[in-house]
């Protein structure tokens, strides 16, 4: 029999028990031992519910317990989460995580640890949810150099993109309306100004390089200045406007960063639509794979965690390989990379024209009967260094989104 200790009842951790409870026999059969739940680690009681039996309020009942070979840490955040866990590594105890914060702040020194003591630390639910990702990348594509990730990796700002995509909404109206559904939190920073999907793109990045990406290198850029203009034009143009996480092996360098982008009927991410996550990977010899679902939720997540602890179950003893070393990784400026970009400009076609095209060379006009005192224009590729100064050199330029092709 497998002990397990859970971490922070919370959504999560509920879930992890409620996975666990409801498809008992199937994991057992699956893990080739029976898995129980012996402990949960709570600030509060819980009188009502049949969990209190298994409450502690004290970290050292289960790090003393010999039985408990797996931990679930679904606490979130750095501390106490990270002292916890290296607590319970350096005992020989496993530890499975939906803690993206965590992983992206100390997943190599974690990593090692387990390593030294013959024990695990996995983290499949910490990007994507439900979505299986972290483990096809470390098992399934190993054979392969995997070339680039374009990613979904947040279900709140796709929510909320798909809602001004439909129906022309401003952003604050729709994010009021995902606060009301629980889509969003009281505080929505995290999730709007990208910083979810930056440190989950830092995650696969690592996973991608073997080599340690720091989400605070990555350039992010959220969704707040998108308004639904923009999006009258993307519908004009086919496309649709998406957060996405980027990154890419370029041979020489390693480039990763989020920001919305406009992409076209074409690209795979452009029907993910509401809460739902998709993950783009390329690898030289596959090509082109994909990963979709719900990016998050209770069951989503929690089933992703169990399945970290089946995983564990199997290896008792044996540390699985993860490539994911300290070393960190020295990230290509977004100034040096080229793309297309769409530009909304203040004027007419006929005043404005051609200063535009006196700067940018020939660009590609696009015009709304909805917007008459403004048009739209699509450059030709460019660095961004070179589009931020072209753009200086212009007034009245009222936004730009890159494309994604």
């Amino acid at each position: 029999m497998i002990q397990v200790a859970v971490l922070g009842y919370g959504v999560v951790g509920s879930g992890v028990v409620e996975v666990i409870e409801k498809n008992q026999e199937m994991i057992n059969k699956k893990a080739g031992c029976e898995i129980q739940v012996k402990y949960v680690l709570d600030l509060r009681d819980f009188p009502d519910n049949p969990i209190q039996s298994k409450i502690v309020h004290d970290i050292n009942t289960i790090l003393d317990d010999s039985q408990v070979q797996v931990i679930v840490e679904t606490m979130g955040g750095v501390e106490p989460a990270y002292t916890f866990t290296k607590k319970a590594l350096a005992l020989g105890k496993s530890v499975c995580t939906s803690n993206k914060e965590l992983v992206a702040n100390h997943a190599p020194e974690l990593l090692q640890l387990a390593k030294e003591n013959n024990c695990n630390y996995l983290f499949e639910a910490s990007v994507g949810g439900g979505i299986p990702i972290i483990r096809p990348i470390n098992y399934s594509l190993t054979p392969e150099k995997i070339e680039g990730i374009t990613g979904i990796l947040n279900g709140t700002t796709n929510y909320i993109l798909t809602k001004m995509q439909k129906e022309g909404a401003a952003f604050q109206d729709v994010l009021k309306e995902a606060q009301l559904k629980g889509y969003a939190e009281k505080n929505p920073e995290a999730d709007v100004e990208g910083y979810d999907a930056c440190r989950k793109i830092a995650i696969l990045s690592s996973l991608m390089y073997g080599k340690n990406v720091k989400y605070e290198d990555i350039y992010t850029e959220g969704i707040t200045k998108l308004t639904a203009e923009d999006f009258t034009y993307a519908k004009k143009l086919g496309t649709s406007i998406k957060l996405l996480a980027i990154s890419k092996d370029m041979g020489d360098k390693y480039f990763a960063m989020v920001a919305p982008f406009m992409i076209g009927q074409e690209h795979p991410l452009f029907s993910v639509n509401d809460v739902f996550n998709g993950i783009f990977v390329k690898g030289n010899m596959l090509g082109d794979t994909m990963y979709y679902g719900r990016g998050a939720g209770k069951l989503p997540t929690a089933s992703a965690v169990v399945s970290d602890v089946i995983d564990c179950a199997r290896h008792l003893g044996k540390n699985i390989l993860c490539f994911w070393d300290s070393e960190r990784v020295k990230l290509t400026s977004i100034n040096q990379i080229s793309r297309k970009f769409f530009v909304r400009i203040k004027g007419t076609v006929e005043e404005v024209l051609p200063k535009v095209e006196e700067v940018f060379g020939k660009v590609s006009v696009v015009t709304c009967e909805e917007l008459p005192e403004e048009f739209g224009f699509i450059t030709e590729e460019i660095t961004e260094l070179s589009f931020n100064e072209k753009a200086e050199a212009i007034s009245g330029i009222r936004s730009r989104i890159r494309i994604e092709e």
